[in-house]
């Protein structure tokens, strides 16, 4: 039988990652890992300056090539100059994390029960939860199949796309000093980017792009003890995930350890969804 490297599926190296939402907690621990895998990071967000600065620290800590780049995911001119760019300074795309998520200015809005929420701010949060996964998914699949060379393609959907959340541990919870709920516009577009996960990889199989979902459960990041100890009463690992933990799913799924795995959504929830 041939000596099989098990070890080189997952290095990522020449390979070019766009990360969005690359400056948020998980995407700034995203494009760590990927650099660290050898990978060269795209970062991408609304901060130009931001971004580039992040890059560069990517650059000095890793070794690799980085860039860091500022769009509106939103915006179909935004994203089309988001990948002129990343094509300009590197040359193709192998990766894509498309992971921007809205966070919305105005949070009483955000945060307002169902029966008085309005459309305009379920618009606001659709135009990058569920269109700009579309916009950057359509732009980037396009570009993977002018190279033809196929790729990865990750989208980070919730467990609130999956599972209906308990109104009981919000009773009392703050996050960042403010009373907390889980919006249905939050639910209803994590639940399209699985959909659209399910679409885009029977419908780019053939062109060997792969398109898989990953989905997070509940991850610490400035929830009140309230919330988190009745939030991790819930799991059976007893606890809200880390956001370092949520790392090795992407490399799996960016790299050739997973080259037969697609449509798949990979959950990471410490076992929420068992329950």
């Amino acid at each position: 039988m041939t000596k099989y490297s098990f070890d080189k599926l997952f290095d990522l190296t020449g390979r070019t990652a766009v990360v969005t939402g690359g400056l948020g907690i998980l995407g700034q621990q995203f494009c760590r890992g990927l650099a660290e895998f050898n990978a060269n990071v795209v970062v991408v967000d609304l901060d130009k300056n931001a971004a580039t600065d992040f890059a560069n620290q990517l650059i000095k800590d890793y070794g690799i090539k980085a860039s860091g780049i500022g769009c509106d995911v939103s915006k179909t001119e935004s994203v089309k100059d988001m990948v002129d760019s990343v094509v300009s300074a590197l040359g193709s795309v192998k990766i894509l994390l498309n992971n921007a998520a809205s966070k919305s200015t105005d949070l009483d809005a955000f945060f307002a029960p169902f029966e008085d929420y309005s459309l305009k701010e379920w618009r606001k949060i659709m135009a990058v939860n569920i269109d700009g996964m579309f916009l950057v998914a359509q732009a980037i699949g396009n570009q993977m199949i002018k190279q033809g060379t196929g790729g990865s393609i990750i989208q980070t959907a919730s467990i609130y796309g999956m599972l209906a959340s308990d109104k009981r541990i919000y009773e009392g919870s703050f996050y960042l000093n403010r009373q907390i709920n889980n919006p249905a516009v939050y639910s209803s577009s994590k639940a399209a980017v699985i959909g659209l996960t399910r679409h885009l990889a029977a419908y780019w199989a053939d062109k060997g792009i792969r398109v898989n979902s990953l989905i997070p459960g509940g991850v610490e990041s400035g929830q009140n003890d309230i919330f988190r100890e009745r939030y991790s009463a819930r799991v059976p690992m007893g606890r809200m995930a880390r956001s370092e933990e949520l790392v090795g799913a992407v490399i799996f799924l960016a790299s050739d350890a997973s080259s037969y795995v697609t449509g798949q959504n990979i959950v990471v929830d410490g076992g929420l969804s068992v329950w």
